[in-house]
């Protein structure tokens, strides 16, 4: 899940004296707060499915303030990945702009800012959700900002795969939240985020290929090549079709979500299809912003499923 294009790179500096809202501002950068808004509505999906018919108010409070907690570790963890990734944010033209990579935030701050918003976020699903959904994000914090981010991402091109298990987490965050337990329904979740996450990232990786190689990140199209790299989109995109029925299959869901899965996969898998066979630069952005889309409508169709039939 990625951010926008971002403004044009500026030379690493420390800013003087800075303003509270410019301080503010920075500091709610740290947290990559479009990355952490799909991570909050996937965690709300999995609540939603996980109670059978309208939620009650006390079910809706709850809802609420898991979706806080799971927002302030999700931040926590981009806090801390802004911190590790300083230095190859520095080099990358579409990281560049971030505050630790401009000198703007100090590491010191970066880690207290992390700290300070994991342990809100552990203490308010522990003392008002429930202890299972705490452990699961912390859990995923640690997958991400440490296992991810500090061990697989610069060792193996094979990192956003492996990684992919933390994104793909929120989902079965949610269920928790509302079952205290983890069902085969918010696996199946799961294994969709899974799927998706490949093809998502090396859609930008195609592109950016350059920002890659000069970050020393071991990303596919940088170690395997472009056509490697577009073949392994295609064929996750296939996986991932199958893999989106499944809701239909277990039988959490109905026709309304089976025909959206079918219409986005086949999408996905067209968008696939043409990056293997004609690459272009504009068309790798496209099969990117796609691949959001896909994934968004995807759980809104879980959602509208869930409530319409």
């Amino acid at each position: 899940m990625s951010a926008a294009p971002a403004p044009s790179p500026a030379p690493a500096r420390a800013v003087q004296s800075p303003g509270m809202p410019s301080r503010v501002a920075q500091f709610y950068a740290l947290t990559k707060p479009r990355v952490v808004q799909l991570i909050v509505f996937c965690a709300f999906i999995g609540m939603v499915l996980a109670v059978p018919g309208l939620p009650t108010a006390a079910e809706w409070g709850r809802m609420a303030v898991a979706s806080a907690g799971i927002w302030l570790v999700a931040g926590a963890a981009a806090a801390f990945n802004c911190l590790v990734e300083r230095g190859i944010d520095a080099r990358m033209k579409r990281t560049s702009w971030r505050p630790t990579a401009r000198g703007e935030l100090s590491g010191t701050q970066a880690l207290a800012f992390s700290a300070l918003l994991c342990a809100a976020g552990s203490a308010l699903l522990y003392l008002w959700v429930n202890p299972l959904t705490m452990w699961l994000t912390f859990a995923t914090f640690v997958g991400y900002a440490v296992i991810y981010t500090v061990i697989l991402k610069p060792l193996t091109p094979q990192n956003i795969v492996i990684g992919g298990a933390s994104g793909a987490m929120p989902p079965v965050l949610g269920w928790a939240a509302m079952t205290g337990a983890v069902s085969p329904e918010a696996l199946i979740l799961f294994l969709i985020i899974f799927l998706w996450t490949p093809p998502h990232f090396w859609a930008l990786a195609l592109y950016r290929v350059e920002d890659y190689r000069k970050s020393g990140l071991p990303m596919l199209p940088v170690t395997h090549g472009n056509e490697f790299t577009r073949l392994q989109v295609f064929l996750y995109t296939l996986i991932l079709f199958a893999g989106c029925l499944m809701p239909f299959v277990y039988g959490m869901s109905s026709w309304l979500y089976l025909a959206a899965a079918v219409l986005l996969g086949l999408g996905f898998c067209a968008y696939g299809w043409r990056l293997w066979r004609q690459y272009s630069d504009q068309l790798a952005r496209k099969t990117f912003r796609f691949s959001l889309i896909h994934l968004s409508a995807l759980f809104a169709a879980l959602l509208l499923d869930h409530y319409l039939l």
